[in-house]
């Protein structure tokens, strides 16, 4: 009896809805918005299939690692997931996603910001669908940086100034310094603010230009440096992550805070909820991210989430490409936003009075992912983000005179068999 009611729950599971045809989307957690998404695909779809979901790691590392194990044993039961833009060039070139055609592609990319395209794109080909973009801005106190006597909103507001006039106050500037992905995102945003690059030419493979060690890469090297060792840094800074970061914005100290679009939804949802004074978000300022040098723009990082179909499911070419053609429309964009707090990757979303009434830094927010920087586009990206964390951490121990030479050394290494991470 045991053995025929496995078989049978076996077989219910994978007939579905009454035969009904069921996609697989592997997403990454948030606060339930994807799965609401997908529900109202299912409805919009009329039968013609359903889309379930699975949540993956919260880490962005581990989500790659297990969608590429999968991907490798050729599972066809992974129809559509949610990619870190960084991870889209490494499973397209081994195989692991269906590129879109170019009717599809026009489709997909469409008014959508150019960073998020470039991120989905391959060696000409687009493998993914822009989802949603993400960037990170200057959060601060209105009160701490009248304290300090700054307006970060002002043109040419740097990172020196932020530290000077934090260390000059005693308060505080926050940052991502962990040894994982964040860091990568810092370290890199820092070298585009500053005009460089950490790689070129990536479709060279394990023979891409390493160009780390460079004048922007020792400008990227200093700032760390003076923040890491002055008093405005987190005693913690060597392992502190995003939300360590906003706690300490939100302390005695609080002065200053590179992070992402999230902080808005859950400085407001905290202050509602009594975790943190509810005078706090009333107190929160945003501008651009700091520059590097006055007279040149600053890069701030891109991120977000693409939605890639595997290469070997069973509906790749009709139910998938429907599926992600309904979640990724400018009004499940929008209110994937005002459900989630993740930011469209279509910027006549930001136009919209609602997202302008939830979000009033919209409009910031727009600006800078159409400025933002992409991460290294390349199929050893993984390699190259571990090679330059292992040489730039912790942040206090960042030379500009030595660090960035030594990265450029070992990420050649590396990409080239000859050291191991």
């Amino acid at each position: 009896m045991v053995a025929a009611a496995l078989l049978a729950g076996g077989l219910a599971a994978c007939g579905g809805d009454g035969g009904t045809p069921t996609l697989h989307w592997y997403i990454n957690p948030d606060n339930g918005g994807q799965a609401r998404l997908a529900e109202a695909c299912t409805k919009a779809a009329a039968g013609r299939y359903r889309i379930v979901t699975s949540i993956l790691p919260n880490d962005a590392t581990q989500q790659r690692e297990q969608l590429i194990r999968r991907l490798a044993a050729k599972d066809d039961q992974l129809d559509i997931m949610s990619l870190d833009p960084v991870f889209v060039a490494e499973a397209a070139n081994a195989g692991f996603l269906r590129p879109f055609g170019s009717a599809e592609a026009q489709r997909f990319t469409q008014g959508v910001f150019p960073a998020a395209v470039q991120s989905s794109t391959w060696k000409g080909r687009l493998y993914a669908a822009p989802f949603w973009a993400n960037t990170q801005i200057l959060w601060y106190r209105k009160s701490a940086a009248q304290k300090a006597g700054v307006d970060p909103t002002s043109p040419g507001f740097t990172w020196d100034q932020m530290i000077d006039a934090a260390v000059r106050s005693n308060l505080t500037v926050g940052a991502q310094g962990n040894k994982y992905e964040g860091y990568m995102v810092w370290v890199n945003a820092l070298v585009a603010s500053a005009g460089g690059r950490i790689i070129s030419a990536a479709e060279r493979g394990n023979d891409a230009s390493i160009d780390i060690d460079s004048p922007a890469g020792r400008e990227a090297a200093r700032i760390i440096q003076k923040l890491a060792r002055s008093k405005a840094a987190s005693p913690s800074l060597s392992t502190d992550i995003e939300e360590q970061a906003r706690s300490m914005l939100n302390g005695p100290r609080g002065g200053f805070m590179v992070n992402w679009g999230y902080i808005w939804r859950a400085e407001n949802d905290d202050a509602k909820n009594g975790v943190i004074d509810k005078n706090i978000p009333g107190d929160l300022g945003w501008a651009p991210y700091p520059r590097v040098t006055a007279n040149q723009p600053s890069r701030p990082p891109f991120g977000g989430i693409e939605l890639g179909i595997g290469a070997f499911g069973k509906y790749k070419d009709t139910h998938a490409v429907d599926a992600v053609r309904c979640i990724t429309t400018p009004e499940n964009m929008k209110k994937y936003m005002l459900d989630s707090g993740n930011p469209a990757a279509r910027p006549e979303v930001y136009d919209d009075p609602e997202i302008k009434r939830e979000f009033p830094m919209a409009t910031l927010i727009r600006d800078s992912i159409t400025a933002a920087a992409p991460r290294p586009i390349t199929p050893y990206y993984t390699d190259v983000s571990a090679a330059v964390q292992s040489r730039w951490h912790p942040p206090a121990s960042v030379n500009p005179q030595t660090t960035p030479r030594r990265s450029a050394e070992f990420i050649r290494a590396v990409l080239r068999d000859e050291a191991l991470l």
